[in-house]
């Protein structure tokens, strides 16, 4: 029986994934080391300090470890500065209508997100007192591909991984979820990685994940 659904923020909840990019393409143009949007996927779900060593593996300069740091730091500042065009609408109808759902039959809702933003970016979307939890990237030591955010989480929720779905996007996200024994459901690219439980072709099909076993009669 499904008791919560655990929802990334960026890239779920809200596309906030074109803000990333131009964050870390302005970093790395400073920087002069390529970048494009192939390498900003890679970097989807991680940590800011393992987004910094994936981009400069292809620079010929070796960083300190304080100015690694440095350059994590600008990209934050730059992506935070952009975080002020998010609006309410960049979160669809949809995931608002689902999330609705849930919380109607009784099922926790919550947010896990490496994002060390993510009260922020839930104000901004007037969602600030939708979710049960909510676990960012500052409430743990280690953030995706560890399970931890996604456990602390479903201990906030009183909800076993077992008994929780996780709806993610990137695969470091569907491995985090599989590492905690969680329920994995994957939208995008995370819907075609192979440790996903359920493939997404939209938000909405949670509703019919949770009917199903939850054996909720179909309206």
């Amino acid at each position: 029986m499904i008791t919560a659904v655990i929802f990334d923020l960026d890239g779920v909840i809200c596309p906030t994934d074109e803000y990333h990019y131009q964050a870390w393409k302005k970093v790395t143009d400073d920087e002069c080391i390529y970048f494009d949007r192939d390498i900003n996927n890679q970097l989807r779900g991680i940590s800011r300090e393992d987004c910094v060593n994936v981009i400069l593996k292809r620079s010929n300069k070796n960083y300190t470890e304080e100015e690694k740091t440095k350059l994590g730091e600008k990209k934050n500042e730059i992506y935070k500065s952009l975080l002020v065009n998010v609006k309410p609408s960049d979160c669809s109808t949809q995931v608002r209508s689902t999330i609705d759902w849930l919380k109607k039959k009784g099922i926790k809702v919550g947010i896990g997100s490496s994002s060390t933003n993510a009260e922020y970016i839930l104000e901004k979307l007037g969602m600030q007192n939708t979710f049960d939890a909510v676990v960012s990237g500052d409430d743990v030591d280690l953030v995706k591909p560890s399970p931890d955010i996604f456990l602390l989480v479903a201990k906030k929720l009183n909800s076993n991984p077992e008994n929780t779905l996780v709806v993610e996007d990137a695969f470091a996200g569907i491995q985090a979820a599989k590492k905690g024994n969680f329920i994995a459901c994957g939208v995008g690219e995370a819907a075609s990685y192979y440790q996903t439980d359920y493939p997404l072709k939209s938000i909405a099909d949670v509703i019919l994940i949770v009917t199903k076993n939850n054996q909720l009669p179909k309206k």
